[in-house]
């Protein structure tokens, strides 16, 4: 909402500051960013409503009279363009100006984006923005800022789109400080980035630049947590001139909350800035880190966001310019926002934080980046006390799905497994009561997924692939996490990791066949299904491998919708026992994925055998048309031919055949 433009707003809020004690903070909002919205109205996290939560939380608290309100401005290409490929700008400008279908089509090729007819302009504004405010911020025009912008910025690459990120904000306007308005004097910028993802978009644009220190601190679970890579490890400290100003501190683990942040300000990121001494600061501010965030799984409270940001005020003068990211639990939102704005404007004292200690793990972190980055911070060569260290929150007693292999040593996960069952029967009556919190909401009990993947670890099962993963290397990724060759992106893998106790090779009356033309994980180019039916005159080469159930859900998911909620199982010991009679069952939770039908293909040694394809439906999409057939690319078709000459199936030449012929042949 805007004093003069096209946001709308009241006029009068321009017109504070008159007195001189209290600091010139600089606000955007814009209606108009509302307008990037998913193409079917369908719900989505990164929705217009996260930022209209905020301005109105703003407005009931009177924070938008007491401060001067700006404009949002469209970027100019020129200052894009120095993050960004020319390619990519000119694919967000003409984004929205595109067939609905051809848009679409795009979307799907990029990692967590949606695309519609307001994506242009909303991209463009919130680059736009954030670079307004910093100008001001700069020039010392105002003290600090806060810019209310989506889509969020962080995760946008060189030449990608990702993450629900369009342009790289934060960087643009750094760019833009840096090498545009040199006359400004910043020669020296501090980038903190507290958003419970990594900033890979924004490391990687100052990977080499000594000017840019960049800190983030994420939940990132060795690679499993997205963007599901090991670019936001703490051994990625920059290179060439740039080696040691890329900082980052992943978190092992989910649940950190405000004791665990402010370890890490304390002892990494506080004396660290001392000695960078930056001109400025810039705040990748994503909220998602807060109590409640549906994607983040952390605790900070909006007093802890306030904490972290008064340590920050300390340095450059105060001049600190806070641009929006994620955050995805709306009240969680608008109250850290809020409370980010009330230290902007030094509203009331800021008192530390209660006692409370940080995880085990997350001084483990901390001492490993430190070690890491102390050959270019000396300041953080000391080793940290015992005394100090051994201050630590009391170990989990129930696991969670993202805990269960990285917060305890080997003694402590048997014991806390063996606790898990002991008290099972008497936790899972109070998991069936629907508990619901001041709001209404549901809330989600956090042993729940403790407790259902201790009792799914006790069952086994035979996965059978008959795609890629009849390459055993590639079936791994599944389970321990990573990539092979060919593949464009990272596996999470599964919580428990341990290797699959035996494989077998079968074969079954099920036609292979190749369909869709383009997928995240291998680009363009047709993947395996297995028709469902089963038809005596076919027959499929497939690799079991025998997994437990929970890592069967663990690989439904992973096959599906990765960012799908764990709290309860895909597929259960029930399911287990309806398929045997019914053949297959198409999984509710997941039907958004292509593989979300499990089918049953029999039994070997008493142990049931599984598959996942497509369902029923989906073959008369096939057939008609609706759906593509495709070949597979040469990547993909190698790593079935790699698995089937591996497992002495085939020879090489009979297992390419194999595939040109069911890539060929009619449904």
């Amino acid at each position: 909402m805007m004093e003069e433009g096209s946001g709308g707003g009241r006029s009068n809020y321009n017109h504070m500051n008159d007195a001189k004690n209290e600091r010139r903070v600089g606000l955007i909002y814009d209606q108009r960013m509302c307008k990037h919205r998913t193409p079917y109205g369908d719900d989505h996290p990164e929705k217009p409503d996260r930022i209209t939560v905020i301005w109105n939380k703003l407005e009931l608290a009177g924070i938008p009279q007491r401060c001067v309100i700006l404009n949002a401005k469209e970027a100019k290409d020129e200052y894009i363009c120095a993050v960004h490929s020319k390619n990519h700008v000119n694919l967000i400008r003409n984004i929205s100006s595109k067939e609905y279908s051809k848009r679409n089509r795009i979307a799907s090729k990029l990692n967590s984006i949606y695309l519609n007819e307001g994506s242009s302009e909303s991209a463009y504004l919130a680059a736009g923005s954030v670079i307004e405010v910093a100008e001001k911020v700069a020039k010392g025009e105002l003290n600090s800022a806060f810019a209310i912008v989506r889509p969020p910025g962080h995760h946008a690459e060189y030449d990608e789109a990702m993450g629900f990120c369009l342009f790289n904000n934060i960087a643009i306007a750094a760019s833009f400080l840096l090498d545009q308005r040199p006359e400004l004097g910043i020669n020296k910028i501090l980038i903190v980035d507290w958003d419970v993802h990594h900033g890979n978009g924004t490391q990687k644009t100052f990977w080499s630049d000594p000017r840019v220190l960049f800190f983030s601190v994420h939940r990132h679970e060795f690679g499993r947590f997205y963007p599901a890579n090991f670019d936001g490890f703490y051994t990625m400290v920059g290179e060439g001139p740039g080696a040691g100003y890329n900082i980052n501190v992943p978190w092992e683990n989910g649940r950190c909350g405000d004791a665990d942040y402010l370890a890490v300000w304390d002892h990494v990121l506080v004396p660290v800035a001392k000695e960078f001494n930056p001109d400025i600061i810039l705040v990748s501010a994503g909220f998602d880190a807060a109590v409640g965030d549906p994607l983040g799984g952390c605790r900070l409270t909006p007093h802890g966001y306030s904490v972290l940001l008064k340590k920050l005020m300390d340095f450059a003068q105060g001049r600190i310019v806070l641009a929006l990211e994620g955050g995805y639990n709306l009240d969680s939102l608008a109250n850290s926002a809020l409370a980010c704005m009330e230290v902007l404007l030094e509203d009331k004292p800021i008192s530390e934080l209660s006692e409370a200690y940080p995880f085990e793990s997350t001084w483990r972190v901390i001492q490993a980046v430190r070690q890491m980055l102390s050959a270019y911070w000396p300041t953080l060569a000391d080793k940290l006390p015992t005394k100090l260290t051994d201050q630590k929150a009391p170990p989990h007693i129930l696991l969670s799905s993202s805990e269960s292999d990285d917060e305890d040593d080997d003694a402590s996960k048997i014991i806390s497994k063996d606790l898990v069952q002991a008290i099972a029967d008497v936790v899972e009556p109070i998991l069936n009561l629907k508990i619901e919190d001041y709001h209404g909401n549901e809330v989600k009990n956090e042993v729940n997924s403790a407790l259902w993947r201790s009792k799914l670890s006790k069952t086994d099962i035979w996965y059978a692939g008959f795609g890629s993963n009849m390459w055993k290397s590639r079936f791994l990724c599944y389970i321990e996490g990573g990539q092979v060759i060919g593949m464009k992106k990272l596996c999470s893998g599964s919580v428990d990791r341990n290797p699959p106790k035996e494989t077998r090779w079968k074969t079954f009356p099920h036609r292979l066949f190749f369909g869709r033309d383009f997928t995240q994980t291998w680009g363009p180019g047709g993947v395996a299904f297995l028709d469902p039916r089963s038809n005596s005159e076919d027959k499929a080469y497939m690799c079991l491998y025998k997994i437990t159930l929970e890592q069967f859900n663990d690989v439904l998911l992973q096959e599906n919708v990765p960012d799908h909620d764990m709290n309860s199982p895909l597929f259960d010991l029930n399911a287990l026992d309806s398929i045997l009679n019914e053949g297959s069952i198409p999984v509710e939770a997941v039907k958004r994925g292509w593989y979300h039908n499990v089918v049953y293909l029999g039994m070997e040694d008493d142990i049931p055998i599984l598959t996942m394809t497509c369902p029923l439906s989906a073959m008369e999409s096939f057939k008609s048309g609706e759906i593509p057939l495709c070949a597979p690319s040469k990547d993909y078709a190698d790593t079935l031919v790699r698995g089937l000459v591996e497992g002495k199936q085939l020879s090489e030449e009979e297992a390419t055949t194999y595939i040109q012929v069911a890539s060929t042949k009619p449904l």
